[in-house]
């Protein structure tokens, strides 16, 4: 059976290789430097994580993941560029440098921190399975014979692969939930906050199922490999934050709570 590890390093490769490799991917001095200069911070995200981040009526980026990285970028003197892009080719992306930073809601992973660096955790969270209530699926003894929802790229989607299920993949949490609701999938893998509020905003109905693996990870700021500086810069911003209520006042807007 194939591990998850390579799975993993498996969909960081694709990512890699569809990015422009060149003098742009190698970090000759740090950054930041080059970023204060620019005074723009770039940071990507998806636009398609309700209520971490999603684009709103006024075809804004919003939520909570936007709101991180537009304070940190204030504590360092910045402006902010936010960039949406496939889950998929995220990390390719900061790669290729089309970005400075994700503030995406990634999860760290060993497998990601080869290529990678990361700061935080700025929070965290545990993963979930949600039935449509009355499909019959109840328990996570049920889940080799359901079809499975989840977003490519996602860590999930590596977890669900290694044990064998029936995986169908979609470009973000909208279209998943709108699976789940119209039964094209019998259940959906997901963060349980982004998943639960985002069901409860729209008065979806669900079952969680909880019989599984529920281990809690952390989610973080990449950034491109040979940075201390900006790392450091950027951690210390998150510190404050945290430290003076300012990150509450943010949690408590997008995701009703502290989720550190």
């Amino acid at each position: 059976m194939t591990t998850r590890r390579t799975l993993l390093r498996s969909v960081l490769v694709a990512s890699i290789a569809a990015a422009s490799f060149g003098s742009a991917n190698i970090a000759a001095a740090d950054e930041l430097e080059g970023i204060q200069e620019r005074g723009v911070l770039r940071i990507a995200m998806t636009g398609a994580y309700p209520p971490f981040n999603f684009v709103n009526d006024a075809n804004e980026v919003v939520g909570f993941d936007p709101s991180i990285g537009i304070e940190i970028a204030e504590r360092m003197g910045l402006e902010v560029e936010i960039i949406t892009t496939a889950w998929d080719g995220i990390i390719g992306g900061l790669l290729a440098n089309k970005y400075d930073a994700i503030v995406g809601s990634m999860s760290i992973t060993a497998e990601r921190d080869e290529v990678i660096d990361f700061v935080g955790p700025y929070y965290t969270t545990r993963r979930a399975i949600f039935a449509k209530p009355g499909n019959g699926f109840t328990s996570g003894t049920q889940l080799p014979d359901a079809r499975v929802g989840l977003t490519l790229g996602e860590t999930h989607e590596a977890w669900a692969r290694e044990l064998g299920y029936d995986v169908h993949t979609y470009k973000g949490l909208p279209e998943l939930l709108l699976e789940l609701e119209n039964g094209r999938v019998d259940v959906i893998v997901n963060d349980n906050i982004a998943a639960i509020l985002a069901m409860q905003a729209t008065g979806q109905e669900f079952v969680m199922i909880d019989d599984i693996e529920t281990e809690e990870f952390g989610a973080g700021i990449a950034i491109r490999e040979g940075n201390p500086e900006l790392a450091a810069a950027m951690q210390s911003a998150l510190d404050a934050m945290m430290a003076d209520g300012t990150y509450l006042e943010i949690a408590n807007e997008w995701v009703g709570g502290d989720i550190r």
